[in-house]
């Protein structure tokens, strides 16, 4: 074969059409401490951190998948299942123990708007400055500062200090600030998008207009009305495995034999 019976055009189209996100072999653990019941068992639990005291717990195990850009990765599974600690690793927060994350596009998550938040601050000093900190320009900011307020329906709550914020209100400003800022690839905790109904609603709608524009997202969620409507592909994780991934329907299809195949046990006990 020489090089003219090479298609440069496939090959070009190829290198362009690499997934947004690739995790390959990823795994990470945690360590908890049994602590001791008494004040001094844990006077001397203090002295002999790091022994055999420590419990180390894994969290993820050999997980592997692509997120295609401009695509919608849902990931269900039960409390406990490793999903929120995946996102971590994904945002970059944890370092993988094994295996790698490779991330092509500016990311933006609720988890890092979230923890880079100034209590002390108002929400709209912290809309400019999570702007600012990807290099937004001020004119453009401070045109879009409304629109987030309006999304995340602070009213006048959006010049009070963070620190006043209910849980629920912090979770709409993150996810109004990650949805506007021009995101590339957002990474989202359901648990974290806070509000009734109708926020949810528009939370949705947000998405599917992100990812029309050709942004990609990579969703946690309980809801699976939500996978089903939204997701391009579906993750279904248990006790830190990939047990099924790939079309959403199928997915969500045997996470939910699953559950009644639990809930029949529990009830046998």
């Amino acid at each position: 074969m020489t090089i003219d019976d090479i298609d440069t055009t496939t090959a070009t189209a190829s290198a362009l059409e690499l997934p947004a996100i690739e995790v390959e072999h990823l795994s990470t653990s945690y360590r908890i401490h049994v602590g001791a019941t008494t004040a001094w068992g844990g006077f001397l639990d203090l002295l002999h951190r790091g022994s055999e005291k420590d419990r180390v717990v894994p969290a993820i195990r050999d997980v592997s998948f692509d997120v295609p850009k401009g695509s919608v990765t849902c990931i269900v599974g039960r409390n406990g299942a490793g999903k929120s600690t995946l996102l971590r690793c994904l945002a970059g927060i944890l370092a993988p123990q094994e295996g790698r994350v490779v991330v092509r596009g500016r990311i933006t998550s609720l988890l890092t708007i979230g923890i880079g938040m100034n209590g002390r601050l108002t929400g709209r000093e912290n809309i400019r400055l999570g702007g600012l900190a990807i290099g937004m320009e001020p004119d453009r900011l401070a045109d879009l500062t409304g629109d987030i307020a309006d999304f995340a329906q602070l009213g006048e709550y959006i010049d009070y200090p963070v620190e006043t914020y209910s849980s629920g209100m912090r979770a709409r400003l993150g996810f109004a600030v990650a949805a506007h800022l021009d995101p590339e690839i957002v990474l989202i905790d359901e648990a974290l998008t806070g509000g009734d109904s109708k926020f949810q609603s528009r939370v949705a709608e947000k998405m599917n207009e992100m990812t029309s524009g050709g942004r990609t997202i990579v969703l946690v969620t309980h809801g699976m009305m939500a996978v089903l409507e939204m997701a391009s592909q579906g993750i279904w994780m248990h006790q830190g495995q990939v047990m099924e991934k790939g079309d959403p329907e199928q997915v969500v299809a045997a996470y939910m034999r699953y559950c009644r195949l639990e809930s029949t046990e529990m009830d046998m006990d």
